[in-house]
């Protein structure tokens, strides 16, 4: 396989501690949201952070597969990708990712075709395959 770049970023002080990349961009605090689905203002979390990338190179997949389907214009597409951070009955701790694709300018049989083609390509997706649980939304105008 060849590489095509690395990238990497290093935590000091874990949940409460401080998370900075290589090149410096990304330099902040991160903090354990309080149990309430929010976080101070100023600080992040892993699921946020999890869920930034995982909407990011989804999306990316899904302009690939939207060439191969020759889907020329997916407009105005967005996708939102929400990380649950859960506690599971042996007392660990486990991730649900759920990927909302809002695809304006294609119909419901094409969003679903480029949604699962590109559930099929994307890293994180095939990182994530088997290892926890992925559900995948077609967001449709109503």
């Amino acid at each position: 396989m060849k590489t095509i770049f690395k990238s990497s970023a290093t935590n000091k002080g874990g949940r409460s501690g401080h998370v900075t990349s290589e090149g410096g961009l990304i330099d902040f605090d991160v903090k354990m949201p309080n149990g309430k689905d929010t976080t101070e203002e100023k600080y992040t979390n892993p699921e946020q952070l999890f869920a930034a990338a995982y909407a990011t190179c989804f999306a990316g997949a899904v302009q690939a597969v939207a060439k191969d389907h020759k889907v020329e214009d997916l407009g105005d597409f967005s996708v939102t990708a929400v990380v649950a951070f859960q506690k599971d009955e042996d007392g660990g701790f486990i991730i649900k990712a759920t990927l909302d694709s809002y695809l304006p300018t294609v119909d419901k049989d094409m969003g679903e075709k480029l949604v699962n083609a590109a559930h099929e390509i994307c890293p994180y997706s095939k990182a994530t395959r088997d290892n926890i649980t992925v559900k995948l939304n077609l967001l449709l105008e109503e």
